[in-house]
């Protein structure tokens, strides 16, 4: 431990820690420093170019910039010199100079002028430059360069905070100003609008456009409040600053969060105006008597009041318990079902499932994890005894080797992106593993673009060559793991040279990885939706456990199994026991003895077997099994795969309630809709991807008569006569904490005072336990078992009539089944229509152009949509995200489950290409 450096300071005698600048030590003691090139925050250098932050040493011929200085013992340092005063007001002026007048300045409240008008410049004696053109090119960002005054904050927000590499410095000397890709203007660039830029700047040079006059182009919105919340939309759980005007969210900041450390993306920056959009359901629906359940209605084209008629809360609310207490009497709790929402909060999903449960008997009660994570999940409580990650994704920062399989988080989680990218800037050894191209492959030692459906291959092969060479750590075995012998016998057939014609790898790059992964000290996988949306998905997280446990890099800093959580709350509404087969905390329904505690606890006797899961709840409704539905925040309309099927469900039901804050897909089927409440209207716990438990808050009013998901769980509950009487959130979360041993420790006014806490955690004061499983597995034996793994095919192969593989997934700007996103006007003027991405090689070889119109068809059905090239996608594969209505993937995907996790293989399935019929015809 270095020992701490003591110096004069102002006339006061401070002390600073190894590392610390003059003025990271004045603002600990209060002692006020101009700066414009420096942002205290994570992640940000000091750079010392501005000039504004110069103190006067004594002894020394020159002034020093503060920012970048380091104290040393003895030194004296005084702050407000006549000599160092003038300095700055010097600097402001000659700065001033080259802005525009306050009164046209695109930000007249930016720091710049909060700091100058400190120092005392309002003014400058100096001729002012000539200004550049304002850009305003980009759907999000304007760029103002007549504000600028290439302090290069932007530069490095960009290359070294967010590791994007899009802004650079260009040109020289007073025309010094940011390019972009050395593109003119901003809007062409590779530019993601993550805002790191925005968020830098302090001149306004870089500004949100929704905060400017458009025809001024100056500021024009200043916010009222602002509210202290998380992001809504993926697992990484940003925490947010969301800046409020007359009742509508203006702007969205990030805030020093352990998960985000300020960052966001563009869908958390520049996403939020969904909440405020015109289609917001505002009144109770019923459907009309005159009006069939037609699965083929034309969603986008139909007024909704032909469809349904308005009502009463207490009609509609009545209609709803009605519909599903008369199901519940014909055929008991295995003629109703439920579907949560991983994009709800803990108490949410906790109080749905309880409702399912309690109100009709019935475990058939499910969300989206069925659909990305469930075999992940399968896979974890079968191996090591916890569904959860075992390591947060900053671990990576503390990992000498990092793979990535199956993710492509620059797209899925752009934060998680920054840190994966600092840590091969750091040195860690980065390993991306995927069938298509990505770009984090830039950043990657080692790239392997595998045949899409052979993860066991691959993998195997790799456990293949740590056994054999004498890799794996026979005491951390012997100590932890069960089941090595099988797993050594069987991998002993996949050696890499026979695995390489069946994965697309050469021999020695399996071998080369391999050896990276099991001898580097500190290892750590990650894994998406990519290696889970597989017939044999259960599979390739067996494989990735298997190597972990056999090197034992888990346990330890660096190290972990970390399956990144695609919506903003599926770890937790997972944990509260939003799942057909546990309550919460993953507790199974058919142990008797868990059981019983829930039956005293809700006072109902309890379904004593697993419930159905999504797909097999669409397939029991079809044999006329179920027949009554509640769906809350979910769009299986849009997110289920073989949509004519799920869809042809929906219309077979007799009765089905939808709560929703728009009119989904989904609801277009309902018998009764109830709107609900956006993220940005309640409050609510969420848990992170990184087991981070944090309180989401009501930042706007809610619209019309929509009404908070709660109070609406609990009308109903109360028309089923379960007497329900929660007072709010609070108690709520109380209730569910009572029954998860996970939440031990973190109470709600704990996390009301620390903002964040990752469970479990030992005791109400000590931080949470980022890094689990060091001393043991939470199984009945302390031990993790190895599950060896065999070669499963694709449940369908391409062939001569179907020759391409299709896979879908998500875009950057798009999030889910876009029923938030593409109501969110930024994200959806950067990626407005459907399109399919093909490799320009199979462009060329099939004749098409660009842009043209082509139909993509599979065994299930055909859609419509633009073509697009794309260099990632392999050849021979086609790339669809599955968020727009116009052109939904779904229809498409092979509704095949894994036997495990029972989640269907949306990644996979045969496909062929043509120009659309009009363009045929032509």
């Amino acid at each position: 431990m270095s020992e701490a450096i003591t110096f004069s300071l102002d006339g006061k005698t401070v002390t600073a820690a190894e590392g610390e600048s003059i003025w990271q030590v004045a603002k600990r003691e209060g002692i006020t420093i101009p700066h414009l090139c420096h942002k205290d925050a994570p992640g940000y250098r000091s750079d010392g170019n501005c000039r504004a932050c110069m103190v006067d040493i004594e002894g020394e011929r020159t002034l020093t910039a503060s920012c970048v200085r380091q104290p040393s013992e003895g030194m004296v340092v005084n702050t407000e010199t006549e000599r160092a005063t003038k300095a700055r007001e010097m600097v402001f002026e000659l700065l001033m100079s080259d802005q525009p007048s306050r009164e046209v300045h695109p930000d007249p409240e930016s720091d710049f002028w909060q700091w100058s008008y400190k120092v005392g410049v309002s003014a400058s004696r100096y001729a002012p430059c000539e200004r550049p053109v304002q850009d305003i090119s980009h759907p999000a960002i304007a760029v103002n360069l007549e504000a600028c005054i290439a302090c290069n904050l932007c530069e490095r927000a960009c290359r070294e905070v967010q590791v994007n590499d899009v802004i650079g410095m260009g040109w020289r000397g007073s025309h010094a100003a940011p390019v972009f890709d050395l593109a003119d203007p901003m809007g062409l660039s590779s530019c993601v609008a993550c805002g790191e830029c925005v968020s830098a700047c302090p001149t306004g040079a870089l500004f949100e456009k929704s905060l400017m006059d458009e025809e001024a182009k100056v500021r024009a919105v200043y916010p009222d409040e602002t509210v202290d919340s998380v992001c809504p939309f993926c697992g990484v759980g940003c925490l947010t600053k969301v800046s409020v005007k007359s009742g509508k969210i203006v702007q969205v900041e990030g805030r020093d969060g352990p998960a985000n450390e300020n960052r966001l993306c563009v869908k958390g920056r520049f996403g939020f105006d969904y909440v405020a959009s015109p289609e917001r359901l505002t009144k109770p629906l019923i459907r009309r008597d005159d009006a069939p359940k037609d699965q083929n209605i034309e969603l986008n084209g139909s007024n909704y009041l032909d469809v349904f008629r308005e009502a009463t809360w207490d009609e509609a609310l009545d209609r709803a318990a009605a519909g599903l207490q008369e199901s519940y009497a014909a055929k008991g709790g295995a003629g109703i079902s439920g579907f949560g929402s991983a994009k709800g909060s803990n108490e949410e999903a906790y109080l749905f499932q309880k409702l399912i449960r309690q109100g009709f008997g019935s475990n058939n009660v499910d969300h989206c994890t069925r659909l990305c994570h469930a075999s992940s999940v399968a896979a974890l409580m079968e191996g090591i005894g916890s569904g959860a990650v075992t390591a947060p994704f900053r671990a990576a920062l503390d990992a000498d080797c990092v793979i990535v399989i199956g993710a492509r988080p620059e797209q899925n989680h752009p934060v998680t992106a920054t840190y994966l990218k600092q840590a091969a800037k750091k040195g860690s050894k980065l390993v991306i593993m995927d069938p298509r191209h990505q770009g984090l492959m830039r950043h990657a030692d080692h790239g392997l673009i595998f045949k899409p459906g052979t993860d066991v291959a691959m993998l195997n092969a790799m456990l293949n060559v740590i056994i054999t060479e004498g890799l794996y750590d026979r005491q951390y075995i012997a100590a932890h793991v069960d089941g090595f012998e099988a797993l050594k016998e069987k991998v002993s057939e996949f050696t890499p040279e026979a695995m390489a014609p069946v994965c697309g790898i050469d021999a020695q790059t399996l071998r080369d990885v391999a050896r990276l992964y099991a001898s580097s000290g500190k290892s750590i996988i990650f894994w998406g939706m990519g290696i889970s949306q597989h017939v044999h998905s259960t599979d390739n997280v067996r494989c990735l456990i298997a190597m972990a446990l056999i090197t034992g890099h888990i346990g330890r800093p660096g190290t972990g199994l970390h399956p990144l959580r695609g919506q903003n709350n599926v770890q937790g509404a997972s944990d509260a026991g939003l799942i057909p087969m546990v309550f919460p905390d993953y507790r199974s329904v058919e142990d008797p003895n868990i059981r019983a505690e829930f039956e005293d606890a809700w006072g109902r006797t309890l379904d004593p077997q697993r419930g159905l899961t999504v797909v097999e709840i669409m397939d029991d409704i079809i044999a006329d099994g179920i027949e009554a539905m509640y769906v809350m925040g979910e769009n299986p309309a849009m997110s289920d795969p073989d949509q004519h099927h799920a869809r042809k469900a929906l219309t077979t039901l007799k009765h089905l309630v939808v709560q929703d804050i728009f009119l989904t897909e989904t609801a277009w089927h309902a018998d009764v809709i109830l709107p609900a409440s956006a993220h940005a209207e309640k409050l609510g716990t969420y848990t992170n991807t990184n087991r981070q438990v944090q309180i989401g808050r009501p930042c706007v009013p809610l619209p019309g008569e929509a009404r908070a998901d709660w109070e609406l769980l609990m009308e109903l509950a109360n028309r089923l006569d379960l007497d329900w009487t929660y007072s709010g959130v609070p108690e709520i979360y109380e209730e569910m904490r009572s029954h998860m041993p996970s939440l031990a420790h973190i109470s709600w006014e704990r996390l009301e005072r620390d903002g964040t806490v990752t469970y479990p955690a030992d005791a109400d004061d000590t931080p949470g336990n980022e890094i689990l499983f060091g001393d043991s597995f939470p199984t009945e034996d302390g031990r993790a078992r190895i599950v060896p793994t065999d070669l499963v095919p694709p449940a369908e192969l391409p062939d001569s009539d179907f020759p391409f593989v299709l896979t879908t997934g998500r875009m950057l700007e798009h999030w889910h089944t876009g029923a938030m996103t593409r109501r969110a006007t930024v994200l959806d003027a950067l990626e407005p229509e459907p399109v399919v991405s093909m490799h320009p090689k199979d462009i060329r070889a099939a004749g098409f152009t660009l842009g043209q119109q082509v139909t993509v068809e599979t065994r299930r059905g055909a859609i419509t949509l633009t073509l697009r090239a794309d260099r990632d996608v392999s050849s021979g594969m086609l790339f669809m995200p599955f968020c727009f209505s116009e052109a939904p993937a779904n229809f498409l995907t092979n509704p095949q489950l894994d036997p495990y996790g029972k989640i269907p293989e949306f990644k996979f399935c045969a496909a062929r290409i043509a120009p659309a019929m009009a363009e045929a015809a032509e």
